[in-house]
């Protein structure tokens, strides 16, 4: 099946009002409730079993509408309490602070729980909402989420499976896979001169939409640089910066910009991300280092837009190797590809600059490890911001890094292909010991 560059943004591009892992959780339980007699008002427990990667990743961000609260449970209560599964990525947006009073409340009681399910691979969410109808009868309703954040594949009301919910994603194609998987399998058999290509195809619409992109991402940059949120990475740069302790280069802004945006994000902000392959750290990454560098070269915002076009088809394609949540970091090797081809063709690079970008970039960062998202994500996306700028520039400068070096292979996409087995098959034994880790600081208090 063949896709067009709109599909692309379609299914890869969307607003999230918060981390989506908890969000996706949360999008879980609200669905459930919904489809209680009566509504959520007579919910009374709600109970989430979830991949590993879903664990790790919601175990200790913070919760937006929900000042101070973080964790999986915090987040199923509160789509129970108030959020709506209509929204899909932004279900919380209408949380109320009654709605988070009577979170904490289910959370008090030991009515909102999630349980890991270890052996599973890839990305799953199960939640059962039970509670009363308005004649005092029992009522168990059930929403599961497979593959993506938002797709929810099943809703059952006490046992019985619900066919004709809006709220169910796209039936399966008769081979068993969703339009997203047609997809990647798609992008997975594009050649990098093929994913250039598909930028011709960017037309106004497009156009507006990725401004609408950067209008979302850019709002959380200025917050994060305003309040000094979170860890304060982008605050911090920026006070460094007017001190004269470093220099504000295109680098830099590239790396405060982005990391503030994070910080805000990673800080449970009400602002809503544009978030690219599934994740809202990884829209940021893909999409504020180009609007950075843009002010440092000749060029216009059209052509800033279509580098971000670029950006996010990149992104898609390393993820559709990689998986959507996986022990490597994708805000560097998936999203920092993005953005370094985005750099190296808004500053008149070739498909040879752009590969030899994307390769360069890969050789510096595979290694970052996916330790769960947490305000420290900002240093990771200034560190992915920073190196995508420095990769793009040493591309057009001549740089290569040849095939003899680690993962790197002739060509970008088998490199790409490399870090997808090096995600799926290397570091499966590296995403249980983190997880590990990060079950044991919970135990221990720590979080």
């Amino acid at each position: 099946m063949a896709f067009c560059v709109k599909d692309v943004l379609r299914l890869q591009v969307a607003p999230a009002l918060g981390c989506t892992e908890p969000v996706a959780v949360a999008l879980a339980a609200a669905a459930a409730a919904s489809l209680l007699p009566g509504g959520r008002a007579g919910a009374t427990s709600v109970e989430v079993w979830v991949d590993p990667n879903v664990y790790k990743n919601g175990l200790a961000v913070s919760i937006p509408g929900a000042p101070g609260l973080c964790g999986l449970d915090t987040a199923a209560a509160l789509g129970l309490a108030g959020g709506d599964a209509a929204l899909r990525l932004e279900v919380l947006d209408p949380i109320t602070p009654q709605d988070v009073e009577r979170a904490k409340e289910l959370l008090r009681l030991g009515k909102a729980t999630v349980n890991l399910l270890a052996d599973r691979r890839g990305l799953l969410i199960r939640a059962v909402v039970r509670g009363q109808g308005a004649d005092g009868a029992p009522h168990e309703a059930q929403a599961v989420i497979e593959g993506q954040h938002d797709r929810i594949v099943s809703l059952s009301l006490d046992g019985e499976e619900l066919n004709a919910s809006p709220l169910l994603a796209e039936a399966l194609a008769s081979g068993g896979k969703s339009q997203m998987d047609e997809l990647e399998d798609w992008l997975r058999g594009l050649s990098l001169e093929d994913l250039l290509a598909l930028m011709d195809q960017l037309d106004a619409e497009d156009l507006a939409f990725l401004e609408q992109g950067v209008a979302y991402n850019t709002r959380l940059a200025r917050h994060g640089l305003k309040y000094g949120c979170g860890l304060g990475v982008g605050k911090t740069f920026e006070r460094l910066a007017r001190q004269k302790l470093i220099a504000k280069d295109l680098s830099l802004a590239a790396r405060m910009l982005t990391s503030a945006a994070a910080d805000a994000r990673m800080d449970g902000v009400k602002l809503p991300a544009m978030s690219s392959a599934g994740s809202g750290n990884h829209g940021l990454t893909a999409v504020l280092p180009i609007w950075a560098v843009k002010d440092y070269l000749d060029c216009t915002e059209a052509d800033a837009l279509r580098a971000i076009g670029l950006s996010h088809i990149v992104t898609a394609s390393v993820k559709a190797h990689t998986g959507r949540l996986s022990a490597v970091c994708g805000c560097s090797v998936a999203a920092g590809a993005g953005a370094t081809a985005g750099i190296a063709a808004l500053m008149g690079g070739s498909l040879h600059h752009i590969a030899g970008a994307i390769k360069l970039l890969i050789e510096d960062l595979a290694g970052v490890i996916c330790d769960g998202a947490k305000a420290g994500c900002a240093l990771k996306l200034a560190t992915a911001a920073g190196t995508a700028v420095q990769a793009a520039l040493f591309s057009l400068h001549g740089m290569r890094v040849s095939a003899t070096n680690g993962i790197i292979a002739e060509s970008p996409e088998q490199t790409m292909r490399n870090v997808g087995q090096l995600s799926c098959e290397g570091m499966v034994e590296t995403d249980r010991t983190i997880l590990a880790i990060m079950i044991q600081k919970k135990l221990a208090g720590y979080v």
